[in-house]
């Protein structure tokens, strides 16, 4: 049978594990880390375009940049509508 520290130590562990997947979601759902996305995935888009000499770059980067973040956006809906249907995994 565990001792009284050994539950309390393992208590503790519990909780810093738990702040860690608080921070770690709050990231995830962040307009930082959205933002962040959207500036990344355009200059990757508009460096491809430059090398690949697609007609104006720097206003057809912003396409696929917004699509991409439109779709991280959307994500979450789905995935309460997910949820909401498959109760049987929660």
């Amino acid at each position: 049978m565990p001792t009284l520290e050994q539950l309390a130590l393992e208590i503790e562990t519990i909780k810093e594990r738990n702040k860690r997947v608080e921070v770690d979601k709050a990231w995830e759902t962040s307009w930082t880390r959205r933002v962040l996305i959207l500036i990344l995935t355009y200059f990757v888009v508009l460096i491809f375009f430059l090398v690949a000499e697609v007609s104006k770059p720097f206003i057809n980067a912003v396409v696929p940049s917004l699509a991409f973040v439109l779709s991280t956006l959307t994500v979450p809906v789905f995935k309460k509508w997910w949820v909401k249907k498959n109760k049987k995994y929660v």
